[in-house]
């Protein structure tokens, strides 16, 4: 508003000097406004050319000099920008308006919950004789626990699959419902790590001390009430656990509502536990304020209602009372009160994945705030719609992005409905084969291109395990996987399937494959609350003969990150990817593979956000870098997760014993680079007393930092590191925190990185392990290229040079400006060239 009012202030004083004709302002006429505001809706700002064009076109605004037009245009700008601002203000405005509403609502429904608690205590103190606790502050929870477990409530006579019957189970879901919506049934807390405000997503609340497990929301959302509903009941839109909810029944009621019995299923998180399902009586009323509610339970035998046989592979859970409460919101948009409550039946896991089956956080992350999240987004495509990159719209790709990630679950599921089998194994069963052959599973794969050929891979073969992890933070596991796919990737098996989704023959690939130089990482689009973020990789191909070039030199991957955050509590990190062609469409075949990881335990991992970087040596060492690690010292005890691996092939039928053998093999060595990379990020390793060798302690590391030294001084004349000492390893350790980028590249025809101290791999966005996978040309714009060839002769005869100041990209694609830049041929003891050094001076992310 500042910049605003200065901009008017400066319109108004040009208005005031320009505008005066005779002592009198220029009045417009409507006509001359007229076009005034059609050239302004073309061009806010016109060039000086343009508003003489406009003179001569309109002669109405021939009696009006080009400089009072100048100031009409300033003065319409700032307009339009006073009123883009109020109407901002005015949108914040009624947003904390309707979140003010909900705090008091929130606020009166804990001081009822506190009245009920106080006298409940105060009963049993009354009616407890000689009560040890009486005289105890300790009481108070006991009490309050014993009360909200065996309230002495009649139980209901039982009801028939009647409409009458039907309406009165629904009548008491829907009080059921209001009472923990807004009331007090339950028991809730803030969740751990949400914070209402203006920006939030909403209030969110867990339970405490009810049976099962759930999870409360309040938000606001810029949605009619019959349209957030409307969304809502299509949970598999938005909720991609969600496999299927069947509509079996509608029945009308006299009160104007539906009562309506489905059959609902979800997809089971990982390998190592069954999928559940649900036999539900949803109902959809109005109630007398105007607020729409749409509630839901179980419908079990004890109500004598309709049932609903057992469904193989999948366990029978229990919703309790759950549901929405829709209320239309003054100025428009919709106030919603969410309510999840289920019994999730822990008991059919394994006992060390019964964490993830009662614990309210995770259902409030996976279900409730899922339903929050994608109202909002809906909300915002609606009132800014556009096209993001790529050309497509922001629902569009959200669509790519469920699309990812509910062909990953079915894959993990692998049901047999779907047309998944088993294949045996090779008599390890630390990895799963399925194999799908279903016609209409690969309808979408067995497409006629204008090249001459179909597609001959006909049948689909997954590879699936999971692993436990332990003391291991998913966030920072993840992000190294997105950022150092050559660490654990085989080119051989990206380029497969990259050949089978662009439908060409795709015959087992075997040593003609060319290597990747490396990953680009293109950014397509990020959720409301940035919680996912769906972009495109490009792997860049290497060939290395004329064999090489006639295979595909790049593939891309179509890719969704979640969970990246690792400051949130309990949240499942993903890491899904499907093979595209270069001109993919929304509605293009994809084959997810990726990896899930869920933490087991409720404690909020601490961790440090720059360890992905400092992971240079840990991987060879055991130990990440220079950084002091103090905050991982204070975690107390050891945290657990499940990776679940699983990767999809499309291949050809007869080809099946060898994709398996390659499929089992491949995961095997994916698992086996994990759990070299999660042993490298375990706190164990990477805390300052780990007892481990210090990262640069290498003798080949002091050699080469003593070679780079000597080498400068002899070309440049001065030394390189200010009063270092003569041992070793103080020119290694000034060598390594030097404040500019210094890096060593080979002496080949395509040099390479081989070696850089921390500010060169902070500049470059890698690490040590993953520095030989970038070359020196890459990192250079087309003009540094070209300053590079015309200096590198030079550099090479007589031993050094120096490179203009410019761009360069970092390995993530970032521009990256420096001042200059040095170059240095480094000598060895027997004064051959060994490498040859770069230090960019005074570099900085653009």
């Amino acid at each position: 508003m500042a910049m605003s009012c200065k901009d008017g202030n400066k319109a108004a004083a040009a208005a005031a000097a320009a505008s005066m004709d005779n002592g009198k302002y220029v009045r417009y006429t409507p006509e001359q406004v007229e076009a005034l505001e059609r050239l302004y809706h073309e061009c806010p700002k016109p060039s000086s050319m343009r508003r003489q064009q406009l003179i001569r076109e309109c002669p109405i605004l021939s009696n009006i000099e080009p400089k009072q037009i100048k100031v009409w245009f300033q003065n319409r700008r700032c307009r339009e920008k006073q009123r883009k601002e109020a109407s901002r203000l005015q949108a914040v405005n009624r947003k904390l308006t309707a979140m003010n509403k909900l705090l008091m609502e929130e606020n009166d429904r804990l001081q009822k919950q506190v009245s009920q608690l106080v006298y409940e205590n105060s009963y049993f103190r009354q009616h407890t004789p000689n009560n040890p606790l009486a005289s105890k502050d300790t009481s108070c929870e006991s009490v309050v626990t014993s009360g909200q477990k065996h309230h002495l409530t009649p139980q209901p006579p039982p009801r028939d699959a009647s409409p009458a019957g039907l309406l009165s189970i629904a009548e008491e879901t829907l009080a059921e419902f209001l009472s923990k919506a807004t009331g007090t049934a339950v028991e809730w807390v803030q969740m751990p790590g949400m914070k209402p405000g203006p920006d939030s997503i909403g209030i969110v609340a867990i339970s405490h001390g009810c049976s099962g497990v759930a999870a409360r929301a309040c938000g606001l959302v810029g949605l009619e009430p019959t349209r957030v509903a409307e969304i809502l009941k299509d949970r598999p839109s938005w909720f991609r656990d969600c496999r299927a909810v069947d509509v079996l029944n509608v029945l009308p009621t006299a009160n104007g509502g539906t009562i309506e019995l489905l059959y609902m299923q979800l997809y089971a998180p990982t390998t190592l536990a069954p999928g559940r399902d649900f036999w539900l009586l949803r109902y959809t009323s109005v109630m007398d304020d105007g607020s729409l509610v749409v509630c839901e339970r179980s419908l079990t035998n004890t109500q004598n209602g309709p049932s609903m046989p057992p469904v193989q592979n999948f366990v029978r859970a229990e919703m309790l009372p759950s549901g929405y409460l829709i209320r239309p919101c003054d100025g428009g948009g919709s106030i919603i009160h969410i309510v999840d409550h289920m019994n999730l039946e822990a008991w059919s896991v394994p006992e060390v994945l019964r964490p993830l089956y009662e614990s309210s956080t995770v259902l409030a992350q996976r279900v409730t705030m899922a339903a929050l999240r994608q109202l909002r987004q809906i909300a915002q495509d609606i009132s800014q719609s556009s096209v993001t990159n790529w050309g497509r719209r922001p629902a569009a790709l959200r669509a790519l992005s469920h699309r990812l990630g509910r062909g990953f679950n079915e894959a993990l599921n692998g049901f047999s409905d779907d047309g998944w089998s088993l294949v045996g194994n090779d008599g390890m069963d630390d990895i799963t084969i399925l194999v799908n052959s279903n016609p209409d599973k690969l309808m979408g794969l067995n497409i006629s291109f204008a090249s001459g050929y179909n597609s001959i891979c006909n049948s689909i073969l997954c590879a699936k395990a999971s692993m436990l992890l332990q003391n291991v933070p998913p966030a920072i596991l993840l992000r190294f996987l997105r950022e150092h796919r050559s660490e654990w990737a085989d080119n051989n098996i990206d380029a497969y399937s990259a050949a089978a989704v662009k439908f060409g023959p795709c015959n087992f690939l075997g040593p003609r494959v060319g290597n990747f130089g490396g990953q680009v990482i293109l950014p397509l689009a990020q959720t409301v609350e940035h919680e996912e973020l769906l972009e495109v990789i490009k792997l860049e191909g290497v060939a290395h003969s004329p064999e090489d070039a006639m295979m595909p030199r790049d593939v891309l991957l179509l890719q969704l990150c979640s969970g990246m955050d690792e400051h949130a509590v309990g949240t499942c990190a993903e890491l899904i990817f499907a093979p595209i062609d270069a001109s993919f469409t929304d509605d293009a075949p994809l084959l997810p593979s990726g990896f899930r990881i869920i933490p087991l335990d409720s404690g909020k991992e601490a961790s440090s956000p720059n360890r992905t970087l400092d992971l240079a040596s840990a991987l060879e060492t055991g130990t990440a870098g220079n950084k002091p690690s103090n905050d991982l010292s204070s975690t107390n005890g050891a945290s657990r997760s499940v990776m679940t691996i699983a990767f999809q092939f499309a291949f050809e039928s007869h080809m099946q014993d060898n994709v398996a053998s390659m499929a089992r093999q491949y995961v095997r060595s994916i698992i086996s680079s994990v759990q070299r990379v999660a042993l490298a990020l375990s706190p164990s390793h990477l805390g300052p007393h780990a007892g481990l060798r210090s990262p640069l302690g290498t003798p080949e590391a002091h050699t080469l930092a003593r070679w780079i030294c000597r080498s400068y001084r002899s070309y440049m004349g001065v030394e390189l590191l200010k009063s270092s000492g003569e041992g070793s390893e103080s020119i290694l350790k000034a060598l390594w925190h030097h404040s500019d980028a210094i890096m060593c590249c080979s002496m080949k025809a395509l040099p390479v990185f081989t070696f850089a101290n921390q500010a060169g791999l902070d500049m470059l966005e890698t690490t040590l392990v993953a520095l030989q996978d970038i070359s020196l040309e890459k990192i250079f714009d087309d003009h540094g290229r070209k300053n590079l060839c015309s200096e590198f002769p030079q550099i090479m005869h007589q031993g050094f040079g120096s490179l203009q100041g410019g761009i360069c990209l970092s390995s993530m694609g970032r521009p990256v400006s420096f001042e200059r830049a040095e170059a240095w041929k480094v000598m060895n003891e027997d004064d051959n060239a060994h490498c040859i050094c770069f230090m960019f001076v005074n570099w900085s992310f653009v």
